[in-house]
């Protein structure tokens, strides 16, 4: 495909959509035009800064920010097509891997592309929205806005902020295998989508009786005929999967869609959707199967992943009782349906707890996946907002001085537990901004919740020396032998996608002084292991001269190639630890 090809798709992708657009919601045209350009330099930034990271292929740097860890913040794309930088370089390197997949991160990137500018657009109602609720508290910031909420609402009401996506990867709105009314009714700036369920013969079903728990909490779900059990399924699945690739099990009656669903809204992880208070009042989560491309991966759920998160649970909470300052969104049960190969995904769930009825009085709990978000109210990220609220906390006027003790706080509620965690028991959680939710007391980092286990590392000689059993699914991907894989599971989640960002958006907001901060994320690696466990290796891993980086876009160009490492290709990038 040329690149003049290349760029009249690009304009067909969104005029495709704008069209689409015209017709569900004709409000958002004009703000999805205007989006258009801010959409397409955002996914051609990020496009640049891995492209550069991963070194492809030389990618000439222009003006723009250098950060640890080889990351460079490009000032500008430079393209009105993300796709362009993709194709050029391909042509300039013919026959040159991993660019021979280059024609799909493409069309992976202008779907990005078009979907962020949808969202970009939906984001003015959203952000009006707050803007009136602050406006009626008297808030000068977005957490005094939303102050009152129960705990879970209100972790969804910041994720819904987290619209430009995964902070590292330029596919981060990549939703292939939607269209433009889909995004209106599924994706994140939603007011609420939608839980359908099923009912199941309970010969197909493999796990636990998700719909039984759920019945317990929501007592208007019906009674299951005998033989049957009830299955939650997201309400797109049901109809643009289920409904075609089951069609011989519907037909027969193994599977019955019924009439009965529960209102739900979309988290940040997209398939994982919040429901509504239960008997008791308190909110729960469902991890539902949905196939289509978000950023990496088919977001369909594995029968080992819904065998294996209940029981990885119940070990982290005996592993972790001791951590006061780690809280676990545990997933209490798990469901598939495994007819047969390639219909062995499509129908599973997963069921996970919130926080509702578990935080103290004045505990603020914030989706780390929202702090590097415009708080719509002050204009500031809402990372900038927390530090200034802790700036007024310990009276310190300095804002990058302020910025540093805050910063150094947050590590040191953030590493000691994951580095404690892996190197006593070999358990390496992936502690992203996704996964990851802090709380904050006035501002000071106070405690952090941790959930969804289905992208963590299990090292099983670590395991067993340390005499911990836990029975895992065959042919799990999460267990490995290999020790790099297991590190590098948090050096790059924990340290450069989670405390990386932080970092940047704090030397942006509030001119923090990088070196110094990473000089004390060293010396809170220096103090964990000088205290205990003995880790001599690991603690030489972190600190090392490089540390391996995952590979984003190689993984998407590599697509087809025999996977590595776990399933993860990884890059050494310069680390910032070693010799601080």
């Amino acid at each position: 495909m040329t690149t003049a090809a290349r760029r009249a798709g690009l304009a067909r992708v969104a005029a495709d959509a704008e069209a689409q657009l015209a017709t569900a919601a004709p409000e958002l045209v004009d703000g999805y035009r205007a989006a258009l350009p801010a959409a397409a330099d955002l996914v051609g930034r990020r496009l640049l800064g891995a492209l550069f990271r991963e070194n492809v292929v030389p990618v000439r740097k222009g003006p723009g920010r250098q950060h640890a860890f080889d990351r460079f913040e490009f000032d500008a794309a430079d393209t009105d097509d993300p796709a362009d930088l993709l194709l050029a370089l391909s042509a300039a390197h013919p026959g040159r891997r991993p660019l021979d997949a280059a024609d799909g991160l493409a069309a992976e990137v202008t779907d990005a592309t078009v979907n962020l500018a949808v969202a970009y657009a939906r984001r003015a109602t959203i952000d009006a929205h707050l803007r009136s609720r602050a406006a009626v508290a008297g808030a000068t910031d977005l957490l005094g806005a939303i102050a009152g909420s129960a705990p879970d609402e209100h972790v969804q009401v910041l994720e819904q902020l987290a619209t430009d996506g995964h902070n590292l990867h330029p596919c981060g709105r990549t939703r292939l295998g939607w269209q433009v009314p889909d995004l209106l009714w599924h994706d994140l700036e939603t007011d609420g989508t939608r839980v359908d369920f099923v009912a199941v013969r309970q010969d197909l079903l493999l796990g636990d009786d998700i719909g039984a728990l759920l019945g317990q909490a929501y007592p208007d779900l019906p009674p299951m005929p005998p033989g049957y059990v009830l299955l939650p399924v997201h309400a797109w699945q049901l109809a643009a999967v289920v409904r075609g690739r089951y069609a011989d099990l519907l037909r027969d009656g193994f599977i019955r869609p019924l009439d009965v669903s529960l209102p739900a809204r979309p988290t940040t992880a997209l398939r994982t959707l919040l429901l509504p208070p239960d008997a008791d009042g308190h909110h729960r989560y469902l991890k539902l199967s949905l196939d289509i491309l978000v950023s990496s991966t088919r977001r369909s759920i594995s029968v080992a992943s819904t065998r294996n998160g209940p029981a990885v649970s119940a070990v982290l909470e005996r592993l972790l009782a001791e951590e006061e300052r780690v809280l676990l969104l545990p997933e209490v049960a798990g469901a598939a349906v495994p007819v047969e190969t390639g219909r062995d995904r499509d129908l599973a769930a997963i069921a996970r707890t919130g926080l509702d009825g578990r935080l103290r009085d004045g505990e603020v709990p914030v989706p780390a996946a929202a702090l590097p978000s415009r708080s719509p109210v002050s204009g500031q990220t809402i990372l900038a907002e927390l530090v200034d609220r802790y700036a007024a906390t310990t009276g310190r006027s300095d804002r990058a001085q302020a910025a540093l003790a805050f910063f150094d706080e947050y590590a040191r509620l953030v590493l000691p537990p994951l580095l404690r965690l892996v190197t006593r028991y070999g358990v390496a959680l992936e502690a992203h901004l996704q996964n990851s939710v802090p709380t904050f007391v006035a501002g000071v980092p106070h405690r952090i919740a941790l959930r969804d286990f289905a992208g963590m590392r299990l090292s099983r000689p670590r395991l067993a020396a340390a005499g911990v059993e836990l029975a895992l699914w065959p042919d799990s991907a999460i267990a490995t032998d290999d020790e790099t894989v297991l590190l590098s599971k948090v050096g790059y989640t924990a340290f450069q996608a989670h405390l990386g960002e932080v970092v940047v958006r704090l030397v942006e907001s509030h001119g923090l002084d990088e070196a110094a901060a990473w000089r004390r994320v060293r010396a809170v690696v220096d103090e964990v292991y000088a205290a205990g466990p003995a880790g001599g290796a690991d603690h030489a891993f972190f600190t090392a001269p490089t540390m391996p980086h995952k590979a984003l876009v190689r993984m998407r160009l590599a697509a087809a190639a025999a996977p590595r490492a776990g399933g993860d290709l990884y890059v050494p990038v310069d680390n910032p630890l070693h010799g601080a």
